[in-house]
């Protein structure tokens, strides 16, 4: 009998387990606190009026939970597939591909929806630290933490590249340049701020920290390639 599989194999369960865990009690969290907003987004949505829907940020809030059985048949065919393949490492592969598009492209979206004077407007930039931070509010301050929240946390446990606090901080960082510097060209009537992007990397970082006991490390990668089979003796 070999002990050694039978002790290892409960620590990948538990961790799937974990991560399953922290999905679910992340989705009904979200669920609770949004559910009067939602509501009111719910009607215009499913009856297709896409304008009030997918262009305010309730509306794309309730599509993003909407989407999730999708999201979750995604991640579970190239589990399958990668399974297929040997590669031991699939369903954590699939999870961090799957996350990290589905978490973060609803909150690009936000950040790119035009204000009321869109195109009208000169762009505006805000380069002195912390001033705008004073006026976000807390939910402000929420909403910018969670912008590459998602990035951050499965980044790291896709790419072993990843795999650092600074690599997640300097990513973060970018992305969120790369998003003002749009904001800002395509004269969206919004403010690029210095704060914005401080407050989009040390989200990605947090979240990053919080997953790091699944991080992605060096030593791990070659395992999660599909080995190739063995030449019949002689």
């Amino acid at each position: 009998m070999n002990h050694h599989a039978s002790l290892s194999a409960p620590p990948g369960r538990t961790r799937r387990t974990m991560l399953l865990g922290l999905a679910i009690l992340g989705i009904a969290s979200a669920l609770f606190f949004v559910r009067g907003p939602l509501m009111m987004s719910a009607p215009r949505c499913m009856a297709g009026r896409w304008h009030g829907c997918l262009d305010t940020f309730n509306g794309v809030v309730l599509m993003t939970l909407v989407a999730l059985p999708l999201a979750a048949l995604v991640m579970w065919a190239l589990a399958r597939r990668r399974l297929a393949a040997g590669v031991t490492s699939a369903w954590r592969i699939s999870l961090a591909e799957v996350g990290m598009v589905h978490g973060t492209v609803p909150f690009l979206w936000m950040t790119m929806m035009p204000g009321a004077g869109a195109g009208i407007v000169p762009g505006r930039v805000s380069l002195v630290p912390l001033r705008d931070l004073l006026t976000m509010g807390p939910l402000g301050i929420v909403g910018n933490l969670l912008v590459f929240a998602a990035l951050g946390f499965f980044a790291p446990m896709r790419f072993a590249a990843l795999a650092s606090v600074p690599r997640i901080l300097a990513l973060g960082a970018g992305c969120s340049v790369l998003v003002e510097t749009a904001q800002y060209v395509l004269r969206l009537d919004r403010v690029s701020s210095v704060d914005d992007v401080v407050v989009n990397a040390a989200g990605a970082v947090l979240a990053a920290l919080a997953s790091r006991r699944w991080w992605r490390t060096t030593a791990q990668a070659p395992s999660d390639r599909p080995r190739p089979a063995l030449a019949p003796a002689g």
